[in-house]
């Protein structure tokens, strides 16, 4: 067939909808190509099949094009649809950064400041002596603290959904921290393993241990320094299942799937049937540190926090500090 005749294949009839394309109709179109299933589609779309099959015909006409090549036994993208896809993308991009943006503005022009916190770092004392200091200093500024899993602790900060967050280090390009506290590393291990019962271990007795893993959308560098990947001794790390969270974490532990290293204080935080802390002797320690977005330095709501972060680390807060 000649590149004149897929293009004629491809066009819709004559009068054909010429009104533009709604972006909740662009975004049906980018799930569509990313499942080529109509009945997936739908199900991530959370709409019925035949409203999906309606809205995409809709489009079709609007655009005048066939987007897709619907048969029996398979959903696939014409050539037309292919390019235009590159563009919905880009549109449904911008139009989401452009909501974000709104809501961060909003939320900093009505004085609303969104926390994010790993873990149980917002029930860490030096996360509760920030928070307090900073109500002292500045009660005009409400608080609100989310909980952020290991893949969103860091996106949230990209993403806008957050202003900063109470987070371990090591961070990606483009954050900044403020050093809070340090404190050791411990071993986590199932309770049943034959180094449990020990007082302390080294790296090296736990080589061949297999170590729990993250999702691929969690930044490599901040779980490599987690896991001690590379181990000193070169040592390959050996990965067992993953988990999102800590308390998925910590399950993996107990069920006997593999062992992970964590700040010291979750002795006192996650105490959990099945799992046992060990010190390490020869684990470098951690450290908790405010987060932000290096570009979002200079926001006054952003600098209050800072500055009472400085505080606290500079000991100005009379309140509990950690180790």
């Amino acid at each position: 067939m000649t590149a004149g005749g897929a293009a004629a294949d491809d066009a819709l009839p004559a009068g054909s909808d010429s009104r533009a394309p709604s972006l909740h109709q662009l975004r049906l179109f980018v799930a569509l190509a990313d499942e080529l299933h109509f009945s997936r589609a739908a199900d991530r779309l959370f709409i019925t099949q035949s409203a999906l099959s309606q809205q995409i015909k809709d489009l079709e006409r609007r655009l005048g094009l066939r987007l897709f090549t619907r048969t029996s036994r398979a959903v696939s993208l014409t050539a037309p649809g292919q390019v235009l896809l590159v563009d919905a993308r880009e549109a449904v991009a911008a139009v989401d950064r452009l909501r974000r943006s709104a809501e961060t503005q909003a939320r900093r022009a009505s004085g609303r400041l969104v926390v994010g916190s790993i873990g149980a770092e917002a029930a860490m004392p030096h996360t509760r002596a920030v928070l307090r200091l900073l109500h002292d200093r500045h009660p005009q500024i409400h608080v609100e603290v989310r909980s952020l899993n290991f893949a969103d602790h860091v996106d949230a900060l990209f993403r806008q959904e957050v202003d900063v967050v109470f987070l371990r280090p090591p961070v990606p390009k483009g954050i900044d921290v403020q050093h809070l506290v340090t404190e050791p590393r411990v071993a986590c291990l199932p309770a049943d393993d034959p180094l449990a019962d020990r007082e302390w271990i080294t790296l090296a007795q736990l080589a061949h241990h297999p170590v729990i893993d993250v999702p691929p959308e969690v930044p490599r560098n901040w779980w490599d320094f987690w896991v001690v990947d590379p181990r000193p001794d070169n040592t390959p790390v050996r990965y067992g299942p993953v988990a999102s969270d800590m308390e998925g974490l910590l399950h993996l532990v107990a069920q006997g799937k593999g062992m992970c290293f964590l700040p010291a204080a979750a002795r006192d935080f996650f105490p959990r049937p099945g799992v046992r802390y060990l010190d390490v002797v020869d684990l470098s320690p951690s450290t908790a540190a405010l987060a932000w977005l290096k570009t979002h330095r200079s926001q006054p709501i952003i600098d209050a926090v800072l500055e009472v972060a400085r505080s606290f680390s500079r000991g100005e807060d009379s309140g509990p500090r950690g180790a």
